[in-house]
């Protein structure tokens, strides 16, 4: 293993301790605590340290299912099973499952309804849009509202999310894509996360022949909150192609 190499491992596995820690040590204190403080909790304190306990899980369930999507991506061992879908339901299905986690957040859905069909894995498919809608309503800033919006452009399907965040600099806008990358502003310093969402996102795009691209523009009537836009797009194939991808699984 030469040096280089080596060094990722060790950051890799430096990264993976101290997010893995985080919200094994929040499961132990507080249930630790009502373990040996029961009758001297209120119900009140229950149901908030019970509250706690259970995002901390989701927190850790999540990390560890992005960590076996990384370890899928880089062992090349992550079948795609491709097949032609219509992108309305499964985005439906999606933003339902993230409302119910962000019961505050207006979630807007704007479906062309001429749209063709795109060839993708349904999975997949959905992991991606679960990432970016969860990630949008997760940055939320100022107005708490996510837009998604379908269409299409140069022969391609497009699905946007966009929500009001602070703002992303433009030398940033690959960097978020990288495996461990968050951008340090008041907002991601006090919310949880991996750096993993996004590198995973724009891995499975890429696998099923799609682009992703982040843009940030500035709001006119508070220039410190920005319109941030995720565009995810898929190619419009024709049967022969559709063929030959299915041919090559």
């Amino acid at each position: 293993m030469n040096n280089d190499i080596e060094q990722k491992y060790e950051d890799f596995i430096s990264t993976v301790s101290h997010e893995l820690r985080t919200p094994l040590t929040s499961i132990r204190g507080f249930s630790q605590t009502m373990l040996s403080s029961w009758n001297k909790l209120d119900d009140e304190n229950k149901k908030h340290f019970l509250k706690i306990i259970e995002e901390q899980s989701n927190r850790l369930i999540h990390l560890v299912e992005n960590m076996l999507s990384i370890t899928r991506l880089q062992s090349d061992n992550q079948k795609l099973i491709l097949k032609e879908i219509n992108l309305k339901s499964p985005i439906e299905q999606v933003i339902s499952v993230v409302k119910s986690q962000y019961p505050n957040q207006v979630f807007e859905f704007n479906h062309r309804s001429d749209l063709p069909d795109i060839f993708v894995d349904l999975d997949r498919f959905q992991q991606i849009m679960t990432n970016l809608i969860e990630n949008s309503a997760k940055y939320s800033y100022g107005e708490f509202k996510t837009v998604i919006n379908t269409g299409i452009m140069n022969n391609n399907v497009f699905i946007t999310v966009t929500n009001t965040g602070l703002k992303i600099d433009e030398k940033d806008y690959e960097n978020i894509f990288t495996k461990f990358s968050r951008i340090d502003n008041p907002l991601t310093r006090r919310v949880q996360g991996s750096g993993l969402g996004l590198y995973i996102t724009k891995n499975l795009v890429e696998k099923m022949n799609g682009s992703i691209a982040v843009s940030s523009v500035m709001k006119a009537k508070n220039p410190e909150l920005s319109e941030i836009t995720f565009t995810v797009s898929f190619p419009i194939l024709m049967i022969e192609e559709q063929a030959r991808l299915k041919c090559s699984q």
